[in-house]
């Protein structure tokens, strides 16, 4: 006799959002929990570098709003997923049409800053610039503090590799802001 296979139990975005605040960094992608270590000191320098440059700028200039990287972006449903950047940027039109929420934020942001820490993988990395680009992230800035680059997305195949005497250029996705990658890295 045959025995039934369970199938099996995804987790959902709001059963995610009620888990306890351990100190744990959980992300859900397709429906299935993912742990992620603390980032190192190297590592939240640079995304802090980051995210204080972009966060003034768009202050001053009333672009939107700027994320860290404790915020959840939902980008997907049924099996859910909730990924977590390093930074993150929403134009003030998206904000007018949706405001901010108490859960997590419905729909990819417009940037995302991912640094990649030193477990990291490459075939990790692409495949969450991937998901994001794949939910309508406008542009995804990947710093690689180890190799003191970026590489900046548009598409799967529109990629500029920038080395540490280039500047990220913010385009039509933040008109006007630039950053000196030597200024990133510390």
């Amino acid at each position: 006799m045959a025995q039934a296979v369970a199938e099996p139990r995804f987790i959902t975005a709001d059963e995610l959002l009620r888990m306890p605040r351990d100190g744990i960094r959980r992300e859900l992608i397709d429906g299935e929990i993912h742990i992620t270590a603390p980032a190192g000191e190297e590592h939240g320098a640079i995304a802090g570098n980051l995210l204080a440059e972009l966060g003034h700028y768009v202050r001053r200039h009333r672009l939107g709003q700027v994320y860290t990287a404790e915020t959840g972006f939902k980008i997907r449903v049924d099996p859910d997923t909730v990924l977590c950047p390093d930074a993150a940027f929403v134009r003030r039109e998206r904000l007018d049409e949706v405001k901010i929420g108490k859960g997590f934020r419905a729909g990819a942001p417009d940037l995302v800053v991912e640094v990649v820490s030193p477990g990291d993988s490459s075939n990790e990395v692409e495949a969450k610039v991937l998901k994001w680009l794949g939910a309508g992230c406008a542009m995804v800035i990947v710093a690689s503090p180890f190799r003191r680059a970026a590489s900046v997305y548009r598409s799967p195949t529109d990629v500029a590799l920038l080395t540490e005497d280039d500047v990220i250029d913010g385009g039509d996705v933040v008109p006007g802001w630039t950053l000196s990658l030597n200024e990133l890295f510390v």
